[in-house]
């Protein structure tokens, strides 16, 4: 047995503190799991336990499918969340790129802007893009939803970062080669940044998906509600009080945010570590 090994009192420790840690950040998830079980009496009883009495799942869920339309609210969240997704990539990765790897005058002039743009909410915007949206009639419309967010300065920031970690020979490498800087950008910088791209497309997801504020004052037409919106939707229409359907509903819409993540967590921590090309 090696040293790394052994079973020592420090790493003990450490395992018993991240445990108690996951603990802690999954116990709100863990109580929805089980209240999404739960009949409505039992929710509301003295005792208090994790494990339902009664299972009540399939009438929760049912309630859940059938109170709104719970496939059209994830289709509404997938299709916003990828389009402003891949906008947001497509433009953010030549304007990384440019201030990365190109000289040019305005170049400091444009971090400045990417990094003021950073302290700007889209609350400060809220208004004049509503009445702007408003004017051209693009209210309850997917145009509405996803632009105000198709520029995302965290994105051209993020992937500046990582830029600069690759070699200048590479590109200068191609440049001979004949590639355009299109080609470049193309070819040669978008397949060794998928790790940045990855973590990014984890973030902009997340806060997408979940985001109520936006849809909520663009979106009064159902057929275009996202995912937190139905969910507004949906205790409306249940007067506020059957606790155990808003959570199985909830746990449906969380559920492909958690898979998602699971299955790119690899890629995810990668992105965030790594300042460029492995040696």
């Amino acid at each position: 047995m090696t040293t790394t090994d052994r079973f020592t009192p420090a790493r003990a420790l450490r395992l018993g503190l991240l445990t108690l840690g996951a603990i802690i950040f999954l116990a709100p998830y863990i109580f929805m799991i089980s209240t999404a079980g739960k009949a409505q009496s039992e929710i509301f009883s003295s005792s208090l336990s994790l494990i339902p009495q009664t299972w009540s799942y399939a009438e929760n869920f049912a309630k859940a499918f059938g109170r709104v339309s719970m496939g059209g609210l994830l289709v509404n969240g997938v299709i916003v969340s990828g389009l402003i997704l891949v906008v947001q990539v497509i433009v953010a990765i030549p304007c990384a790129y440019a201030m990365a790897k190109l000289s040019f005058r305005a170049a400091r002039v444009m971090m400045a802007l990417v990094m003021l743009g950073l302290l700007v909410p889209i609350h400060a915007t809220a208004l004049p893009l509503y009445v702007a949206f408003d004017r051209l009639a693009v209210l309850n419309s997917y145009f509405a939803l996803v632009a105000p967010f198709s520029i995302s300065v965290f994105a051209i920031f993020l992937f500046l970062q990582f830029f600069r970690g690759i070699p200048d020979d590479l590109i200068h490498a191609a440049r001979l080669d004949g590639m355009s800087e299109v080609g470049i950008v193309a070819r040669v910088i978008v397949p060794n940044a998928w790790p940045a791209i990855t973590a990014f497309s984890i973030f902009s997801v997340v806060a997408h998906w979940n985001d109520l504020f936006w849809p909520l004052i663009v979106v009064t037409n159902q057929a275009y509600a996202t995912p937190p919106l139905g969910l507004l939707y949906f205790r409306a229409a249940e007067a506020g009080d059957d606790y155990g359907a808003l959570m199985a509903a909830t746990l449906i819409i969380t559920l492909p945010l958690v898979l998602a993540f699971l299955l790119a967590q690899k890629r995810f921590v990668e992105g965030i570590t790594m300042t460029g090309l492995k040696g």
